[in-house]
């Protein structure tokens, strides 16, 4: 007899408040009721799935992700987007998540920009698989703007005095955030308005002796020609290497979602 499967309900927050943080990364503080179905994980990569109705399809409540995608047809699936939590506060019941936004094309950057207090806000997790470890005698963070939370974070909690490098590409200057660290960090903003390359910049590092723990995501393209040069010219442990595409440039999410199961699966 076949297990009935498990319901998956998204958990419904509430946007609280907005910030425009930079030109083109708005941050939403989302809490209210449902808040309390939440549960953290011990990640600084920690990441929720953020589903977005479909306009003009009803759908089961409470939400169910499962029965929707065995009872409804792909088109009317909700949109689901990925994205770091950059903070969770149990105490003010608040999620904190940052999105890019470049105008109006895609889905979740325009509904960011728009956002209001009151609107809804559906997610399911969160998973993760990265924190900064004891181990490490130092830390390499590399990424582009749909890192930068995650990178944020992992600086925040690595341990005071070690010594940490952080790689954050960026559009431009009006782009670069203030980031807490109690590590030795050393953070270089790097801009594309001036051609900065992202994978250069780290084959240029000098490098440190000792055991280093690395996080490297960002465009697929670039993640691959760091992944290379970690691993075989570095000699990167791969138990100490989190790295990954989280975007492919010319592919839109839903494209890049069904090119990553695909090469998983070949």
């Amino acid at each position: 007899m076949a297990e009935a499967r498990k319901p998956v309900s998204a958990i419904r927050l509430r946007v609280l408040r907005t910030e425009r943080i930079t030109p083109h990364m708005v941050r939403i503080v989302a809490g209210g009721e449902g808040i309390a179905s939440f549960r953290p994980n011990e990640f600084t990569d920690a990441y929720v799935k953020v589903h977005f109705r479909v306009p003009g399809v009803d759908y089961p409540e409470p939400l169910d992700l499962a029965s929707v995608r065995a009872g409804m047809p792909r088109e009317q699936w909700p949109r689901m987007r990925s994205y770091t939590v950059r903070a969770f506060d149990r105490d003010l019941g608040e999620l904190v998540l940052d999105f890019v936004h470049h105008g109006d094309e895609g889905v979740a950057g325009p509904w960011a920009a728009a956002a209001k207090p009151g609107d809804e806000l559906l997610i399911s997790g969160p998973g993760g698989a990265y924190a900064p470890g004891e181990e490490a005698d130092w830390h390499l963070l590399a990424g582009d703007e749909s890192a930068l939370p995650a990178i944020a974070a992992s600086l925040e909690a690595m341990t005071a005095g070690v010594p940490a490098h952080a790689f954050i590409l960026v559009e431009d200057e009006a782009e670069e955030q203030s980031l807490t660290t109690k590590a030795e960090a050393r953070i270089t903003w790097l801009h594309r308005d001036r051609g900065d390359d992202l994978a250069a910049a780290v084959r240029a590092l000098d490098w440190r002796d000792g055991v280093v723990q690395a996080f490297v995501h960002g465009e697929a393209d670039v993640v691959r020609d760091l992944r290379r040069h970690l691993l075989d010219e570095r000699g990167v442990r791969r138990d100490l290497l989190s790295i990954s595409g989280y975007w492919r440039a010319g592919k839109t999410d839903e494209a890049w979602r069904l090119e990553k199961q695909a090469e998983r699966n070949a």
